[in-house]
């Protein structure tokens, strides 16, 4: 407890002290006029100006559509009557097209001419057929048709009887015979071509 009542008396004597060292200082004029010239410091802040952001441009409203008004119906036209004369009048007749024109004609070669085989000519000297002696004594006569193929180089390559007498010694004397004859042989144009000829042989006794 002494302790405690020591220290609480070294307290009240140093706030004691303390109060009249204050009260000397206070008292004393040039102090008291230092204390008094002192003005107060005042800190104030300085704030940054702001920089304004650019507002966005304005949008402008969107215009508002026109309206279309709905166009006036056409009237129709007053239907009028054709006249009776308009309605009897006979119809427009429109000509055919002309009907085309014609190829031109194909003016084809003219044909070649193809003629038969001579036999008859006296410059080929072929001699008639021999009347055989059994037949002049039986009376035989008569006419035979022979068919010859008459060859490109004159000669007869087929000798056939077409009609025959009656008489085959006189058929087969008038056969023989043809076989060797000379012929002008049958062209097409200027060329040789082989060709059938018929060739009628009489047999008579009267001559």
């Amino acid at each position: 407890m002494t302790g405690k009542f020591t220290e609480r008396i070294a307290g009240a004597v140093s706030v004691t002290l303390h109060a009249l060292v204050g009260a000397a200082l206070i008292s004393y004029e040039p102090t008291r006029a230092a204390l008094l010239a002192a003005a107060p410091v005042m800190v104030s802040l300085i704030t940054p100006p702001q920089i304004e952001k650019p507002s966005p441009p304005e949008i402008p409203p969107p215009r508002p559509k026109p309206v279309l008004k709905p166009l006036p119906k056409p009237e129709p036209l007053p239907l009028v009557a054709a006249p009776a004369e308009a309605l009897s009048a006979s119809p427009i007749v429109v000509p055919p097209p002309p009907p085309p024109s014609p190829p031109p004609p194909i003016v084809a070669p003219p044909p070649l001419v193809v003629t038969s085989p001579i036999y008859a000519a006296d410059y080929l000297d072929n001699p008639a057929p021999p009347y055989p002696a059994a037949s002049r004594r039986s009376g035989e006569q008569g006419r035979v048709l022979l068919r010859v193929l008459v060859g490109p180089g004159g000669r007869a390559d087929q000798v056939e009887i077409r009609e025959p007498s009656g008489h085959p010694r006189l058929d087969e004397s008038a056969r023989d015979t043809v076989r060797g004859w000379r012929f002008v042989p049958a062209k097409r144009g200027d060329e040789p071509v082989a060709a059938w000829v018929l060739i009628p042989i009489s047999f008579r006794l009267d001559r």
